[in-house]
């Protein structure tokens, strides 16, 4: 959702893995940050965006190659300040005089130091220990400034580390401020949307009015169903929406039978309960179940299970009167990973199964309320709202639920041991203190068998692996340390309370290469 009457702020994407930082970094701000790819951008649309400052990304081109991205030319006459980061430097200064070269000696990737050259207002802050650590990832670099810029910071292997035309408020840094490895960033983005003029008048009070505003415009007197999964997204949608059209929205919670322990009999108390809203539980354990007996290709598992979500919203869908459309928890990021960079600087990362549409044959029309926000910022507007922290602060639940848990067949038996094992590993972080320090936690069990001993007796029972990580967005993930003492302890605890498990293992991979997930 964008509201003409805030600030804005373009983004102009090309390509880099990390400019979905670059707006979280805004957002922290209070700054309305939008992302539009390169080859979207044109005079048209940033006239119609009306933005109040605009940034160039970094990407993974060279801007010495024939063909490769570029801005519209008419941006650097359309009046407001422009930062350019790595890529988006080069192309400043390729576009607008200077040079650029690639080849031997261009290169700098990692951490490096930047030292003052000359004082600027965008550098407020910096420079109070005499040099800034910041983060590289560069194959060229600027060798020649383009008319009416100044040099006011380097690094060893970037002559024009930082540059800037101050008379048409032009800035360009070669690093990158918006990862952690550049301590303060954050400062240099503050310094920027402050001479830009933004005050910081995005704010989750103010989504949340706005937004329930633009439902009830979307759905007049209609009925809405919501595809409620008991996740905070889904879940901090389907109470904006009740709070827009109170009994016009009907809640559909699909239970398939690979939930964890009693999480269907909580999300069911505190939606029809707590808040009464509608909400229709769909019992479709057996049909989920069905489908997936003899399944062990974890792709088919999660197009069998998106399609059965398909056709039970739709039974559903059909028995409501004047349902016209579904409400979708669906976030900013998604769409951004679910667009194609097709020819461009980048490629799509992965398919979101809740982006893009819906079957025509469901004949509904989607009702997305979070399709602008972050994770972090969905969290807010859940608290804005009145959900309460311990719900909000719930580690992140994937549709497929324990079905990418339980590599290989899934079977009852398998499921029922890893709901038990989750359950005591949850308790085991939550007792410790732990939870909110972790992004995600949760048990896989293997799909294989191990031999051990209990008491007297020889047993055969399965393996399972914990999982931790500590990520800031889910993109990239670190597994959380924990103590020797904690895992031996949550060990013993599996082992003596969840029959069927005799072996238990903890999963140090990162993100890359590993994903979060087993599946």
């Amino acid at each position: 959702m964008t509201q003409a009457q805030h600030d804005r702020l373009l983004i102009i994407d090309f390509g880099s893995q990390v400019t979905q930082l670059i707006a979280r970094r805004l957002r922290e701000l209070n700054v309305l940050a939008e992302i539009r790819p390169y080859q979207a951008v044109t005079m048209d649309l940033i006239h119609e965006m009306a933005p109040k400052a605009i940034i160039f990304s970094g990407g993974p081109d060279s801007v010495t190659r024939d063909g490769s991205p570029r801005a519209p030319d008419g941006v650097f006459d359309y009046g407001v300040p422009i930062l350019g980061i790595c890529y988006g430097q080069q192309v400043m200064m390729q576009q607008l005089g200077g040079n650029v070269v690639s080849g031997e000696g261009t290169a700098e990737f990692g951490r490096a130091y930047v030292e003052p050259s000359a004082k600027l207002d965008l550098l407020d802050g910096w420079f109070d220990d005499g040099r800034e650590q910041v983060w590289m990832s560069h194959g060229d670099h600027v060798a020649a400034l383009a008319p009416g810029f100044e040099v006011y910071g380097t690094s060893p292997g970037a002559p024009f580390a930082i540059t800037a035309d101050t008379a048409r408020n032009f800035y360009a840094v070669q690093f990158h401020p918006e990862v952690h490895h550049t301590p303060r960033g954050a400062k240099l983005y503050e310094n920027f949307v402050k001479l830009a003029g933004f005050t910081g008048d995005w704010t989750m009070a103010s989504y949340r009015e706005e937004a329930v505003q633009k439902i009830r415009e979307q759905v007049g007197d209609k009925q809405v169903i919501c595809a409620l999964s008991g996740g905070v997204d889904s879940s901090v949608a389907a109470v904006l929406i009740h709070e827009a059209i109170g009994e016009q929205l009907t809640c559909v919670f699909v239970d398939h039978g690979l939930l964890r322990m009693n999480e269907a009999e909580e999300v069911v108390g505190m939606f029809r309960d707590h808040y009464n809203l509608p909400l229709i539980h769909a019992d479709e354990t057996e049909l989920f179940l069905g489908k997936l007996e003899g399944v062990s290709d974890p792709e088919t598992k999660r197009k069998i299970i998106g399609g059965l979500f398909i056709d039970v919203f739709q039974k559903y869908a059909n028995e409501i009167e004047g349902a016209e459309f579904l409400a979708q928890g669906t976030l900013y990021p998604d769409v951004i990973e679910s667009v194609s960079f097709s020819g461009g600087p980048s490629v799509t990362i992965k398919s979101h199964h809740n982006v893009g549409g819906l079957p025509e044959k469901m004949g509904l029309k989607l009702v997305e309320p979070l399709r602008a926000l972050f994770k972090d910022e969905v969290r807010a507007l859940g608290r804005e709202l009145g959900l309460p922290d311990h719900f909000i602060g719930r580690h992140p639940f994937p549709g497929p639920g324990l079905a990418i848990r339980c590599p290989g067949e899934i079977t009852r038996e398998k499921l029922e041991i890893l709901r038990k094992a989750d359950a005591v590993y949850i308790d085991q972080i939550r007792k410790h203190g732990l939870y909110d320090e972790i992004w995600q936690a949760f048990v896989a069990i293997l799909p294989v068998r191990t031999v051990g001993v209990m008491g007297d007796g020889r047993t055969y029972d399965f393996a399972c692996a914990l999982r931790a990580v500590t990520s800031v967005d889910g993109m990239t993930a670190d597994y959380y340390p924990f103590s020797h003492e904690f895992l031996g302890e949550t060990a013993t605890r599996i082992i003596n309370e969840v029959k069927g498990i005799n072996r238990v293992t903890y999963d140090v991979t990162s993100k890359p290469p590993g994903t979060i997930e087993w599946e």
